[in-house]
Formats: C-alpha cells, structure tokens, sequence
C-alpha cells in the first residue's frame, strides 16, 4: 500500500531485559551498553528508569516488511552490545524472580524527580513494554481515531499478554505488567475526547496546576503523541519473538486504518465509555486470550478468541492493501498456540524452575535474527 506522507508508518518502541546468564538475573548495566553502542545504535538506544531495562526504537518504517527488517537488526546489535560484557537480552513484560530492590536507578534529573514525585511506586515499576506508533498527520482525525481504538486495545492487549510472573511468583495474571503500572497516574484508557481543542485544554489545565510538566506524563494505553504525528499504543507487555512484535504492530496499523477509512467515509464506530472498556481490560491482565470479553453490543460475554477473531475480519480489507497476511496468519497461530504468557508458563509448569523461564525467554528473544 502506498503511503502517503506519513499516513500510516510505523514505529516500533521495544524495552528489553539485561539479564546476566549464569544468575539469569537482571544486570544495572544500561551506562556501559549506552558508551559502547554510541556509534551503533547511536540515537536509537536509550535508557529507561532502572539501569537493567534498556529501549530501543525504529526508525520511520513504510510498512511492517520494513518494521520486522529494523526490529531485528536492532535487536542483533543490542544483544551484540550486551554479549560484548558476557551479558544477554531478553524481552517479558516482567523479569520472573529479580527484584526491584536490587536495581540501580539510572542517574539524571528526569528519573530523580519521577522517584521525588512517586517515590515507592517509581522505584518498584520494574516492567517493560512494546509502544507501536501509527502516523496520522491530521490530529484533529487522530482524535477521533483514538477515540474509537479504545475499543479494541483489551483485544489486542490479550494477545499481547507476556508477564505471567513477579518476583518469583505465579501472579495468576497472564499480564502482571499492567498492574504494576496502574498505580501511576494518568494510565489506562482514557477518555474519549470531543475534539482535539478539548484534549489540548485538557493538557494545558494538568500543566498549569503542576500536575505534569509536560504531556509525556500522559501514559494512557493509547495517546497522541506530543511530539509525532502519531497515535501510540503502549497497553502490549514486550515480546519473546520478532514475530510477535511484528504481527501486534500489523493489527494495530489495520485498526488505525481501518477507523480512518470510516472517518473519511462520514461513517464511525460506536465509542464506548472507559468504565466499560475497563472491564475487558481487566480481563485481559487476568486471562489473555483464555478467557472471555463482553460483546458490549451484544450485552454478553464471549470467548476472547472469538471477538478477536472478529476483529481480523473487521480489518480483512486493510491487510490486504497493507500486505500483511502472513502477519494475521501469525495472530491466528497465537490463537492456537498461545501467547508469550502461556509460553513461560508451560515452561514452568513443565521445569518448576523458574530460571529455566529466564532462558527460554532469552532464547526466544534472540531467535531468527539473521
């Protein structure tokens, strides 16, 4: 499909694990990985509040074929980078037995005021996420556009399911990530906004009255961004494999395209009320794709599998003109097999060692990189 302007590309945010091999426990090494990958990943690479999580993200990608190219080739040379001090990455939306207690914080004025501001909650946000942008030029349509997805983010959310465990316990979640990140402000669904004046007002309002000092603090599952012309989705727990990362990346931009398309058609889909879609949220942390969402339409329950099922068909033209078949093909097997979640705890199930956990993580993070 072509693109027009930057009408619908792709960027692909992903926070990995420095984990050490012998303890599989995370590292504090991210100051190390920043000197020597300075000439490498150069702007790519950056670091995040505990200096065992490192980010790194893509550049513009016209589609998901460049998306996967970009995805890989940055993992291969961060994992190049930690090898380098005989340490590896991996990529879970939680670490399964490190504790927070034991990670340094990375230095600098912007982490030393989140800790100042959130103290305990700061210290302990130990996690690490997959944040996908979607270009979309026109705001005042990125709006309204967000206001729809919202629908849709536990959907893609449960599939996207990967953190199962939390310093060494089974949480019983198939996403404890989120949990642990609800307890920042400004997080979850947001409201749905009338306009793009509105949701301005909304940001001016939090930054006179010293609530934030900028709209990054804005850490929605969904926002637009302050900065790109982007929405960007921020609810999916970092994946194992590339293959997931890349199939997640091509749901959302048919979504996106596919809400745009019916804006532009003088049509809509019904825009639900966050307490609503808090309840499928929920479901999701809890069950993934093993459970059940409510039909709000309908007004009942249904198996998750079935309403994301749905959900390819309601996007079946735009991956056609996207090109990303094998991607959905890929969702589909997920519905089979099971997402990242499920993955770690039949490993566990089958091992009841969680380090073995740690290693089929690294392993699945560095597989088919070439």
């Amino acid at each position: 499909m072509s693109v027009s302007g930057n009408l619908f590309t792709l960027g692909i945010e992903e926070e990995f694990q420095i984990i050490d091999p012998v303890s599989r426990e995370l590292r504090s090494h991210i100051q190390q990985i920043l000197e020597d990958g300075k000439f490498i990943l150069k702007e790519h690479v950056k670091p995040e509040m505990h200096q065992s999580v490192v980010e790194v993200g893509t550049d513009i990608c016209a589609n998901a074929a460049e998306a996967r190219t970009a995805v890989k080739q940055l993992r291969r040379d961060l994992a190049g980078l930690a090898n380098k001090s005989g340490l590896c990455i991996a990529s879970a939306g939680t670490h399964p037995f490190s504790h927070w207690l034991d990670q340094e914080i990375t230095e600098g004025a912007r982490y030393a005021g989140l800790v100042q501001d959130m103290q305990q909650i700061a210290r302990a946000n130990l996690i690490f996420g997959l944040h996908v942008h979607v270009g979309i030029p026109d705001r005042e349509m990125a709006i309204q556009v967000m206001n729809m997805a919202r629908y849709f983010l536990p959907h893609i959310f449960a599939l996207s399911t990967n953190s199962p465990f939390w310093l060494g316990l089974n949480t019983g979640f198939k996403s404890y990530r989120v949990k642990i990140f609800e307890r920042f402000p400004r997080t979850g669904i947001p409201d749905a906004f009338e306009s793009l004046s509105e949701y301005e007002d909304y940001l001016k309002l939090l930054v006179k009255t010293n609530c934030i000092d900028n709209a990054k603090k804005i850490w929605w599952d969904i926002r637009l961004h302050p900065f790109f012309d982007t929405l960007e989705f921020r609810m999916c727990d970092a994946q194992m494999r590339v293959d997931d990362t890349i199939a997640l990346a091509a749901v959302i931009q048919a979504v996106v395209s596919r809400l745009h398309k019916l804006m532009r058609q003088n049509m809509t889909f019904r825009v639900y009320r966050r307490r609503l879609i808090d309840e499928n949220r929920w479901r999701a942390s809890r069950y993934g794709i093993e459970g059940k969402l409510i039909d709000f339409g309908k007004q009942c329950e249904t198996e998750t599998r079935s309403l994301i099922h749905e959900l390819i068909e309601f996007i079946g033209k735009e991956v056609d003109e996207f090109g990303t078949a094998n991607e959905i093909a890929y969702i589909e097997s997920m519905l089979k097999s099971g997402t990242g979640a499920d993955r770690q705890l039949e490993v566990w199930q089958r091992t009841n060692d969680l380090k073995c956990v740690v290693d089929f993580i690294v392993a699945e993070t560095n597989a088919n990189l070439v």
